[in-house]
């Protein structure tokens, strides 16, 4: 106490050039801590967070018709059938299940034949494949293929199969042609012999959705 005051201390004054250039440099460090912190909050909008992946695809879901084009096909089969697309596993998963109503072809060719197709994305397979859209392959004759996924329009979705150089490379192209119940899916499973890009139609085949 002074003269019955309260003794109060001036606030210490940074007099040195040391001093003030080290909190100068605290108070840069804390604002770039801070940017960075915030910067991949403000990057991803609600859009981005809560987009589905698989929503390209959803043109293919339903129940379609699905009639071979035998002419256009080299299997030399002959069948009609139907197939269907539907989401899985909380609608992280495309899966297509197919049967045929009736079948004629070569011997070599299974009309017995039943298949799975699993759709998914992963982004940590862009890296890699330049694709998060991936598909899996099954059927009861054994065959495993892996696929990548693109979309060149709203309508059309190709599958490139990722083959090892020395074996035969297999591409399924799905175009859906119109709108409304006349719209037609049309389908193409394809193949091309090792290292090249020529593919040529195994089986082809259209329909209306049920």
């Amino acid at each position: 106490m002074a003269h019955g005051l309260p003794f109060r201390r001036r606030p210490a004054r940074v007099n040195s050039p040391i001093q003030l250039d080290k909190l100068l440099a605290m108070r840069r460090l804390a604002i770039v801590l801070l940017a960075l912190l915030v910067t991949p909050f403000a990057a991803q909008s609600p859009a981005s967070i809560h987009a589905d992946p698989l929503a390209p695809l959803d043109f293919l879901i339903g129940t379609w018709s699905a009639k071979t084009d035998a002419a256009a096909s080299s299997s030399g089969a002959q069948g009609t059938g139907a197939y269907t697309f539907r989401r899985d596993l909380n609608g992280h998963a495309l899966v297509r299940s197919s049967a045929y109503d009736n079948c004629k072809g070569p011997a070599n060719f299974d009309c017995a034949h039943r298949d799975q197709l699993t759709i998914f994305a992963d982004p940590n397979a862009m890296a890699a494949h330049k694709s998060s859209l991936l598909a899996l392959y099954l059927d009861s004759e054994g065959h495993v293929i892996y696929y990548t996924i693109s979309t060149p329009d709203e309508h059309t979705a190709i599958f490139n199969s990722q083959s090892a150089p020395s074996q035969p490379k297999f591409r399924l192209i799905y175009h859906l042609e119109g709108d409304g119940p006349k719209a037609i899916m049309s389908g193409k499973f394809q193949m091309a012999a090792p290292g090249s890009e020529d593919f040529h139609s195994y089986l082809e085949w259209s329909g209306l959705k049920q």
